[in-house]
């Protein structure tokens, strides 16, 4: 399996943190962001590795190089243009001939990406999303899932009185290669555009609760809150580590 990091977000409500770097470089008890995703992923065995870039993508290029010293390989997608969450994956899609996984380089997680993938493989899904709970959703994507782990129901980013749910997206997923004919080239975004699609077309479409920490760094608020759980031993000690 091969994986997919997307680090080209503004983290524009990390101001002023991000006017000198991309939010995936915001540095996190000293180091990097996103180097706690890399960290998650080699834990599973992937090696492979994807990242998409567009804000300020030099920091990141140097930082990590070929990715070698983190006993990965990097491959290195630009967009030139805005083109949203899918549709900057989709610029991979040469690379990514293999079911893949994709994460968010810029939140901090130890969650149990086996059993995401496994869950994935069991239902021979075409995309599954691991989920988690939080107090306040309306600032994710709330889902409802069937017995049987399938998507039946999902809102991004919703009001209050459309709340329905605390179950959210985590925004990592496991997709098939087959995803890339339902993403039109340019502009496309997973939450708001492909999944309503895959939802309305019927397709398999799961979501599988996953153990573990989860954290979103959007705002200052929650940068500051990460600190306090990692100090509070919150996170799994060996992502801590330095690679």
């Amino acid at each position: 399996m091969k994986a997919v990091i997307m680090a080209g977000g503004l983290g524009s409500r990390l101001r002023p943190l991000t006017d000198s770097m991309p939010k995936p470089m915001v540095p996190i008890h000293g180091r990097p962001a996103m180097e706690y995703a890399v960290n998650l992923i080699k834990q599973y065995g992937i090696q492979e590795i994807a990242v998409t870039l567009c804000y300020q993508p030099k920091i990141i290029t140097n930082y990590f190089g070929d990715g070698s010293r983190f006993g990965v390989r990097f491959h290195y997608y630009m967009e030139t243009e805005p083109l949203g969450t899918a549709g900057s994956v989709k610029q991979a899609q040469d690379f990514l001939t293999e079911p893949f996984l994709v994460i968010s380089g810029d939140g901090i997680t130890d969650i149990d990406l086996g059993k995401v993938i496994s869950h994935h493989q069991e239902k021979r899904a075409l995309a599954t999303m691991a989920l988690t709970q939080v107090e306040d959703p309306t600032q994710f994507g709330i889902v409802i899932t069937d017995e049987e782990g399938r998507i039946r129901h999902f809102i991004e980013k919703p009001k209050p009185e459309e709340v329905f749910s605390n179950t959210i997206n985590t925004g990592i997923y496991v997709m098939e290669p087959e995803i890339f004919q339902h993403i039109p080239s340019g502009f496309y975004d997973f939450s708001k555009q492909l999944f309503p699609r895959l939802l309305a077309e019927g397709r398999l479409f799961y979501g599988v609760r996953a153990d573990g920490y989860w954290k979103d760094i959007g705002t200052m608020e929650q940068y500051r809150q990460v600190h306090i759980d990692i100090e509070k031993g919150m996170l799994r000690q060996e992502l801590k580590m330095v690679i």
